[in-house]
């Protein structure tokens, strides 16, 4: 299933117009709190889907029974551009254990390239509720591969893949490649993908928007 939440009138649509604008992109610190908050907004959406169960919450005055959430879950992150979007989850569900992967594309001359992923750092995935987050849902090849290095740490009961911004085409290939328990969230889906795998309109690159450019 995939949940597009930006094609309606809210601050997700406010938010996703900013980092996609040329003259507020210069403000980088701008930018990394934009991915913050919508990181917010999407793990405010996630919970709704969690499982909960009832506390009894002792108040000053009594006793309130309260539903709360289950089991936490596992908050993994592609780094570098994913990491104020993962603050933004975190602050929400902030007794989550965390994930984080490096992935990267290697360009060939001939203007190809591969995904290589080369750092992983996790807690045990089985029977968890996993969130993978990256800004860009381009090819959806990185994330595919993020999500397999993930399985040696165990199998999840149920995927949440965000991407703040992807292709109708990457959308497709994920849908397509990702097991049955999986629910997509994007904030806006362009239709166009460059030779060289950019999304148009898309934004530019996210990472060296939040941290600057890269050698």
């Amino acid at each position: 299933m995939a949940n597009i939440i930006g094609n309606n009138n809210s601050l997700v649509s406010v938010f996703i117009s900013e980092l996609r604008d040329i003259e507020i992109q210069k403000d980088s610190m701008r930018f990394r709190r934009n991915l913050e908050r919508l990181g917010e907004i999407f793990a405010y959406e996630i919970s709704k889907t969690l499982e909960y169960e009832v506390k009894d919450v002792v108040t000053p005055l009594g006793i309130s029974p309260s539903n709360v959430i289950k089991d936490q879950p596992v908050i993994a992150t592609i780094l570098r551009a994913g990491l104020p979007l993962h603050q933004g989850l975190l602050n929400y569900f902030d007794r989550s254990e965390n994930a984080f992967i490096s992935a990267y594309r290697k360009h060939h001359k001939d203007s190809t390239f591969e995904i290589k992923v080369e750092y992983l750092s996790s807690p045990s995935l089985d029977d968890k509720v996993l969130i993978l987050c990256d800004p860009m849902l381009a090819t959806g090849q990185s994330m595919l591969l993020a999500y397999k290095a993930l399985l040696k740490m165990g199998k999840p009961k149920h995927v949440h893949i965000i991407g703040l911004i992807g292709s109708l085409e990457g959308l497709n290939y994920v849908k397509s490649h990702f097991p049955e328990n999986t629910t997509f969230w994007l904030g806006a889906v362009d239709d166009e993908l460059t030779v060289k795998s950019y999304i148009v309109p898309g934004l530019g690159d996210a990472g060296d928007l939040a941290y600057g450019k890269k050698i």
